[in-house]
């Protein structure tokens, strides 16, 4: 999705605003950086000792950020050189910083409106007018070490939304709402899913009920890649220091591993399954007509991600990812690609993500391997790929990873947010001679080294199920939820038939459960509905009993009433649902 930048620049002015409104009512505060972010901004602040600011300090604060748009004050732009800034920002430690660290003779750009002089490359909007009064709001305080390095000093980081139009925060304010509602870690709790341990983070200890869901979704992807083509494999949990070496994560990816020593040898808990491939790869002799050779695994990986960045399960240190890497030739690349491409479509439609989906193709970076002739061929066969399989993207220049260019797909959830799942990377680098040298006997009895395509389709399986419970609010598709129907009696007398149709039900390898406890029948189903977001709640009374029917109660989220079936009908509907991965119920 195009960066809108006039808004980008509407928000990068407001951070100045709200430095100048927050020097006004706090003096002595030295001022950071305010950079403009999605969704808003935010500015780091030096506060003094005496000074303790939190978002109780908010309403004074955008009171006289109001003020100052009021007086519909330019922005003047003035070009000063190094000597000139490091006089006008003496009294600004953090400012003088970032102008030592210019080059002699750089041309340097201060921004001011009113009496407010800031340090900054800009863009600005003319005036302060073109900032609404009403489009922005003070969100949240947080503590940010300066220049992001934990050696230094600890910030007040203050952040705000902000919007060209008090509408466009007011939606987003919504959402934010919405989303809160919706939180997997609140709703893992609710549901009984599973908890984090605060002492073990990053670590998922997943209860009956989520593990259910995470198997069928493990599952189903299994069944797809089996009839794309894949072979599934297992790899080691920890191998040793040369073969890390050898593919250069040591070098490069150390800081991210977990380590540890036996007999006097290195080894790694594998934060990535793709050296254990080609060590599989590399296992025997390869023929040219062995290719493409399409390797999966559900391997457990270990990454040593800072406790700060970690949340929920979406972003965790021990995960599973639909991993999977394409050993083939150059001129496979295409129709790999495209099969790819294919597979991915249809299993986001599954989960109703086909849509709104967002592809984009990042290219060459400015640190990268490789001669440019082969870049721009692997960047085509990519992008031709891409329109092969019906799908247009848009150009990401310079992000590709230094050994080749990428495809990253973005679906879109019910609330409107951006979450990059799919992946599929080119890789020259890793089967290389310099690396971990996997060969293949090619036609013309010579050896050749193939290229590696590294694919994810949902990407980590953890944080895949936190984005599925958020965007269905717990209530998930039939096939997926841990529970799909609920057998409820409407008295004890009628344990025994509701038993009777839960084993029928079960049978037919529906996920069922008799709730013939001696709570009233309007608490179990208020409990199912709450607890377990059931959908199916299946109602049997006398005239169920007499006729061998159930009534059936549709989740909430249907718009279904209820429905009264014979038993046999009602398995045969729902399994109509499951085996065709419907993704409502």
């Amino acid at each position: 999705m195009a960066i809108d930048e006039k808004l980008q620049t509407i928000r990068h002015s407001c951070a100045h605003v709200m430095a100048q409104a927050v020097r006004r009512l706090y003096p002595g505060t030295k001022i950071a950086i305010g950079p403009a972010i999605d969704n808003g901004f935010y500015y780091d602040f030096d506060f003094p000792e005496d000074v303790k600011f939190s978002e109780t300090d908010f309403a004074a604060v955008e009171k006289e950020m109001r003020k100052i748009l009021a007086g519909n004050f330019d922005f003047i732009r003035k070009e000063v050189s190094k000597e000139e800034a490091l006089k006008l920002f003496a009294d600004e430690p953090y400012k003088v910083e970032l102008i030592n660290d210019l080059e002699d003779g750089s041309v340097i750009t201060t921004y001011q409106q009113d009496d407010y002089l800031d340090l900054c490359r800009g863009p600005h909007v003319a005036n302060t007018k073109e900032i609404n009064a009403q489009g922005f709001k003070l969100a949240k305080v947080a503590g940010a070490y300066w220049r992001g390095d934990s050696n230094n000093k600890t910030l007040t980081r203050v952040y705000a939304y902000c919007f060209a139009k008090p509408n466009d925060l007011k939606d987003y304010l919504n959402m934010l709402a919405e989303a809160e509602k919706r939180d997997h870690r609140k709703l893992g709790t609710e549901l009984d899913l599973f908890h984090l341990d605060p002492d073990d983070p990053g670590q998922i200890f997943w209860h009956p009920n989520g593990w259910q869901m995470y198997v069928t979704l493990q599952d189903y992807i299994r069944e797809k890649i089996v009839k794309d083509g894949y072979v599934e494999v297992n790899t080691p949990a920890v191998m040793p220091k040369v073969l890390w070496e050898r593919s250069g994560h040591w070098a490069h990816y150390q800081k991210n591993m977990f380590t540890t020593e036996s007999e006097k040898k290195q080894f790694a808990i594998k934060p990535m399954n793709c050296p254990g491939h080609l060590e599989i790869f590399n296992s025997r002799s390869r023929s040219y007509k062995d290719l493409p050779m399409r390797i999966a695994e559900f391997g457990h990986c270990v990454r040593n991600e800072p406790s700060g960045t970690l949340h929920g399960i979406m972003r965790v240190r021990g995960f599973v990812q639909d991993d999977a890497h394409i050993i083939c030739t150059e001129e496979q690349i295409e129709s790999e690609v495209e099969k790819f491409c294919k597979l991915l479509i249809d299993v986001y439609k599954d989960f109703g993500f086909d849509k709104n989906l967002l592809v984009k193709l990042s290219t060459m970076p400015e640190d990268h391997v490789g001669d440019l002739a082969t870049w721009e061929r692997a960047e085509k066969a990519l992008g031709d790929a891409c329109n092969a399989a019906g799908m247009q993207y848009e150009i990401q220049p310079g992000e590709g990873a230094f050994y080749g260019p990428k495809l990253e797909f973005t679906l879109i959830d019910a609330l409107g947010r951006q979450w990059q799942c799919g992946t599929i990377q080119l890789d020259y680098q890793l089967p290389s001679a310099e690396r971990l040298n996997a060969q293949y006997i090619g036609a013309d009895n010579q050896k050749h080294h193939p290229v590696m395509l590294h694919r994810a389709v949902l990407g980590s399986l953890e944080r895949f199920m936190g984005i599925l419970i958020e965007n269905y609010s717990g209530a998930l598709p039939t096939w997926l939820h841990f529970e799909q129907a609920a057998v409820v009696p409407v008295g004890n007398d009628f344990n025994e038939y509701a038993q009777k149709v839960c084993d029928k039900v079960r049978a037919a390898g529906i996920r069922v459960h008799a709730y013939t406890s001696d709570d009233n029948m309007k608490s179990k189903i208020k409990s199912i509905s709450t607890e377990h977001r059931t959908p199916y709640i299946l109602v049997v009374g006398e005239n169920e009993q007499k006729e061998e029917t159930v009534t059936c109660r549709f989740r909430f989220s249907s718009g279904i009433q209820q429905r009264t079936f014979k038993v046999d009908e009602f398995i045969s509907y729902v399994r109509e649902k499951i085996d065709s991965h419907y993704n409502g119920i």
